[in-house]
């Protein structure tokens, strides 16, 4: 396993004494009670109100101000002062927030990563083991009859669907000025296949971007569908077209382009596959492609993140995909992506690192024949 320098000294020795790996044993088996906890005490504004209050907040001020019982109120501060998220003087009894606290309020991907794990997870990843057993997202059956979250994105409810294109696009809007750069400005593309393209947000960006280019969708029918709504009557929508295709049918392929292709966009769209399946996605991409298209696939590698916080979080995500998602896809490491990239007949060109919230670009070309 290749693991960036700050990774390697992270996860290759011993961090905690004794006892605070015990603390974070516990920590661990009380996991769903401390989430629920830290996650109610944002819902009820009780975090809020701590924080702009000048010299912190009793209970007694607290139950005022949220209208809960006295018995809630309890409840919460005392499990958040041991959680860490609260700190409080024992000669006034009045909280203040701990800086672990801080972050739950106002960090934006925590709060993004609190949503999407109440509004999308919680449920279903009561089915993780079932899940890992057999190879199936076990838990979305809590939102329906469906083979992948994908086919029923757009059946979610209503909380559920803000939340996973929060998360979604959270961590890739980050990246896309960079990303925008490297495309346009540093390749020059004019013709391009967005691959799983979602609402069009990064078609949008590309054609707000160069006057020039245009681009093709690739995507299951019924997101094509949601795209064309979301980017009706949108700056540049008429250079932005779409191809409904299932991309887990083997017999689908790309479609060819008629005045040629200069690249294909692939953003956080892989890490949706099995390395089998994602394979073969790459072997029909390679079909369209000349040997002056160039494959860009962003993703979010945990083994290349300068934080053990980012790699914790894509290694958790892995689950999502795991309980939820499709049952047999995660958030790959460098080693398997190139795996499939070489196998597809693929070679990588490049590696741009440390895009916005920890994304790289894989540029990649079709193999060189051997002369």
């Amino acid at each position: 396993m290749n693991l960036s320098a700050a990774l390697e000294k992270k996860l290759t020795e011993e961090q905690l004494s004794a006892r605070e790996a015990q603390h974070m044993a516990e920590f661990i088996a009380w996991g769903p009670v401390v989430f629920q906890v830290s996650r109610l005490m944002v819902k009820f504004g009780i975090l809020d109100l701590i924080r702009d209050s000048k010299d912190g907040m009793t209970r007694e001020e607290l139950c005022q101000q949220t209208g809960l019982s006295d018995y809630a109120m309890k409840c919460l501060t005392e499990a958040s002062l041991c959680i860490g998220t609260l700190l409080v003087d024992v000669n006034t009894n009045r909280f203040t927030l701990s800086k672990t606290g801080w972050f739950l309020l106002n960090d934006p991907a925590t709060r993004v990563n609190i949503d999407f794990n109440h509004d999308v997870n919680y449920e279903g990843m009561f089915h993780l083991e079932e899940a890992l057993k057999n190879g199936c997202p076990e838990g979305l059956k809590h939102f329906g009859n469906w083979t992948t979250i994908y086919e029923g994105l757009s059946s979610l409810p209503e909380e559920a669907q803000k939340s996973w294109f929060a998360f979604d696009h959270f961590y890739s809007d980050t990246s896309f000025p960079e990303a925008l750069r490297i495309v346009f400005d540093t390749h020059h593309v004019r013709t391009l296949y967005d691959v799983g393209g979602n609402t069009g947000k990064w078609a949008l960006q590309c054609v707000g971007y160069d006057n020039d280019v245009k681009v093709t969708i690739l995507d299951l029918p019924q997101q094509i569908a949601l795209m064309e709504q979301n980017i009706a009557g949108k700056p540049g929508a008429e250079r932005i077209s779409g191809y409904g295709i299932n991309l887990l049918n083997k017999q689908m392929a790309f479609p060819p382009l008629k005045d040629g292709l200069d690249a294909i966009w692939m953003s956080q769209f892989l890490d949706c596959f099995s390395m089998d399946e994602m394979t073969d996605i790459l072997k029909r991409a390679k079909d369209v492609m000349t040997d002056h298209t160039r494959l860009f696939i962003m993703e979010t590698l945990w083994d290349r993140q300068r934080f053990h916080t980012a790699a914790f979080c894509l290694t958790m995500t892995s689950l999502y995909f795991t309980a939820m998602a499709n049952g047999n896809s995660k958030m790959y490491n460098t080693e398997d992506l190139e795996h499939c990239i070489t196998t597809a007949g693929l070679e990588i060109e490049h590696i741009y690192d440390h895009l916005g919230q920890g994304h790289s670009i894989l540029l990649c070309r079709k193999q060189k024949k051997n002369t």
